[in-house]
């Protein structure tokens, strides 16, 4: 594993990190048992992961607490979320020091590493940073928490809104950000900012449905060259994205994916989700493998660079739980 430094907190973070959400849940999203899950725990425990994503909508707290009993705390960087965000934007400082509280119980720990506010819109980050931030940050000073941070809303601020505020403002030591091969302008709008203001950055969407589905990233194409955004002859092509798979380059559309997040200047970790053993493990293998070869980097951002917004499907959010459609 590699190690490097989250912004200005100091924290020493695996560059891979593992979501605990998404559409798999460590699994419990697709049918499999707490049990598979807590192997999914520590298997990316084995292969070096110190970093643990999660939050109270996802319902995985329990099971991440309890896979890391036995490890000892300061091994380990725990990062969970407020579920305000998106599901309540005018949410009163009791409520969030509450869902704090919470989740320090659900995952079994006096204190989290870095706490979260969950996919904050642009118009709900005033709220965010002149309410219920000060209330938050008055539980850091009792111990509750070390560092805050807050995610944006990728499907509803593809343009990172809300982030480019905050990586300014001096509140929030983390920042949750999208980014990925056909969704590039965080390049611009984004690292920027968060490396002047030493913002530590963590890397959502790098693999989505767009990458892991042909049929989806096809389908997407299409409807790229109809609207006049792509080239009708990328459309057309039953592979459009083959040109990166070549014995000097990426072994798959997935492994050039996380390469091509991994080694963008910015970037700190980059957090991955899934529900299998041998994924966690192929997953991190292409994280810590060398940049992708320069004239594919180059063709990526040539042929996508223009592109806002392109494959954000986000798991649907019910009852505090994140379910699949």
């Amino acid at each position: 594993m590699e190690y490097t430094v989250l912004g200005r907190t100091g924290l020493k973070v695996s560059v891979a990190g593992l979501g605990c959400g998404g559409f798999s849940r460590l699994g419990l999203g697709t049918g499999k048992t707490e049990a598979d899950a807590i192997g999914i725990i520590r298997a990316a425990l084995d292969e070096g992961v110190n970093l643990f994503d999660t939050g109270a909508a996802y319902g995985t707290e329990p099971v991440l607490g309890k896979a890391l009993k036995s490890v000892s705390r300061d091994q380990v960087v725990i990062c969970t979320k407020a579920p305000f965000g998106i599901r309540n934007a005018q949410a009163t400082p009791q409520r969030a020091v509450e869902s704090l509280d919470r989740s320090l119980r659900e995952l079994g720990t006096d204190y989290v590493d870095v706490y979260q506010l969950h996919g904050v819109a642009p118009h709900a980050y005033d709220h965010m940073r002149e309410v219920i931030a000060p209330a938050l940050l008055r539980e850091k000073e009792k111990g509750k928490f070390r560092h805050l941070g807050i995610t944006e809303t990728a499907p509803g601020d593809p343009e990172h809104q809300m982030v480019q505020r905050a990586a300014k403002d001096g509140v929030w030591d983390a920042a949750m950000i999208a980014f990925h091969m056909m969704h590039q302008n965080a390049r611009q709008a984004v690292f920027p900012l968060t490396g002047e203001h030493r913002v530590g950055t963590l890397m959502m969407f790098a693999v989505r449905n767009i990458f892991s589905q042909p049929d989806r990233l096809r389908d997407t194409m299409r409807e790229l060259a109809e609207a006049g955004e792509l080239s009708r002859e990328l459309a057309e092509n039953s592979d459009p994205l083959g040109f990166l798979v070549h014995a000097a380059g990426a072994s798959s559309v997935i492994d050039a994916a996380y390469r091509f997040v991994r080694h963008e200047p910015g970037v700190d970790v980059v957090l991955f989700g899934t529900g299998h053993v041998e994924h966690l493990r192929s997953n991190i293998a292409s994280i810590l493998k060398p940049p992708l070869p320069e004239p594919d980097r180059d063709k990526l951002g040539s042929l996508f660079g223009h592109l806002v917004g392109v494959g954000l499907d986000a798991p649907h959010l019910s009852r505090g739980r994140v379910v699949n459609r």
